[in-house]
């Protein structure tokens, strides 16, 4: 058995421990995608700020849906 059969095995496994942990730390991770895109924001001089936030949303969007237990949205 390969590595990608053995990871399609445990991807319900898997799934369901990416939601749990995302609803029990999902401030954290809130704060730390924050964090980063004020470090983006700041390393390119706040050129790109715009798009730093807009990506730095879509990211806790994803998180919160995840953490729903629904489908993540791209």
């Amino acid at each position: 058995m390969g590595f990608l059969d053995k990871f399609k095995k445990q991807g319900a496994e898997l799934k369901d421990k990416a939601t749990d942990l995302a609803a029990s730390q999902n401030a954290n991770i809130d704060k730390a995608v924050d964090k980063a895109a004020d470090l983006a924001d700041k390393a390119t001089g706040g050129k790109y700020d715009d798009k730093i936030d807009a990506a730095a949303d879509k990211a806790k969007d994803a998180i919160d849906d995840l953490a729903e237990g629904d489908k993540p949205t791209a």
